[in-house]
């Protein structure tokens, strides 16, 4: 699942803070079957953390418009 910039950049800072939510919950579960064996694709936990990653700054940059247009 690679997100992509410009979906991100359409969402509301809500809709992210949910995403983020998912793919946190996913990355656990991805770990849990890493550590178990069941992992067919290990490469999913590196896809994953990246996502997170790529939603974080998108999140960044959403608080960061919004303090320059109330301050």
């Amino acid at each position: 699942m690679a997100l992509d910039l410009k979906e991100l950049r359409q969402l509301t800072a809500p809709e992210l803070a949910e995403k983020e939510k998912q793919l946190v919950q996913e990355l656990f579960n991805l770990r849990f079957q890493l550590g178990t064996g069941r992992l067919e694709n290990p490469m999913q936990v590196r896809k994953t953390k990246r996502d997170i990653a790529r939603l974080k700054t998108v999140l960044r940059e959403v608080a960061q418009k919004d303090a320059r247009a109330k301050g």
